[in-house]
């Protein structure tokens, strides 16, 4: 019996253990926590940008509102609570969506480059220029979290390996053009804005990754900016 209980006090340690690894790694839980009563100090604001009744009073209507959108977006703990972290991502959301069709409006990405890839990390947009004109995007990315950080400034693309694994975190990433050291634009298989970010790497959906191959190439300008919010 003792060594069953020494073997189950293992187990549950590792446990503990992996459910934070997942988190961190922006993993999709795999399956829904339970619905919280709770109100949350954003409700108002996620009930409003979620469609529901905005009275500021969680509801189980509104918890699985809320939950569907936290497990789609690899938010954790997906319970349904309109805590800082949701209503963070959705504040994302909209302020990506009031950019429209003029992200460079700031004429922060230079604009005497010729064909440039510009990633915007205050706002997680990104998107492609050719001078003043917009080629594609913007588009939504998922760049380095706090202490990965991706690094700012002019840049150029180097090396390109469209079924590229890594060989520090042995996952895959597709499309990808490395234009930073180990930092890259790729494909990932979880929302763009999941948080907390990548490991430097500035995440794409499959869609726009395919895009940015196909009109990227070896020596094409990059230009990162901003700062990520939380880092």
């Amino acid at each position: 019996m003792r060594d069953i209980r020494r073997r189950g006090m293992v187990a549950a340690g590792i446990t503990a253990l992996v459910a934070p690894l997942t988190v961190a790694m922006g993993s999709t839980p795999a399956q829904a926590a339970s619905c919280t009563t709770q109100t949350g100090p954003y409700q108002k604001k996620v009930e409003k940008f979620l469609g529901r009744p905005v009275d500021g009073r969680q509801s189980a209507a509104d918890c699985r509102a809320i939950q569907a959108f936290q497990t789609k977006h690899s938010i954790s703990p997906n319970a349904g609570y309109a805590g800082p972290v949701t209503w963070g991502v959705m504040d994302l959301m909209t302020k990506q969506k009031a950019v429209g069709t003029n992200p460079n409006r700031a004429g922060k990405c230079p604009t005497n480059k010729g064909r440039i890839a510009c990633v915007d990390l205050t706002l997680q947009l990104s998107w492609i220029q050719d001078g003043g004109e917009l080629k594609y995007g913007p588009v939504a990315v998922r760049t380095g979290r706090n202490g990965y950080e991706t690094r700012t400034g002019a840049k150029k693309i180097y090396w390109r390996n469209i079924d590229h694994v890594s060989s520090i975190y042995d996952v895959p990433m597709p499309y990808s053009q490395f234009f930073d050291g180990g930092q890259a634009f790729h494909s990932v298989g979880i929302s763009v804005w999941a948080p907390p970010g990548s490991h430097g790497c500035v995440n794409m959906t499959k869609k726009d990754a395919s895009k940015y191959w196909s009109m990227l190439r070896n020596g094409d300008d990059v230009f990162v900016y901003g700062r990520k919010p939380g880092t």
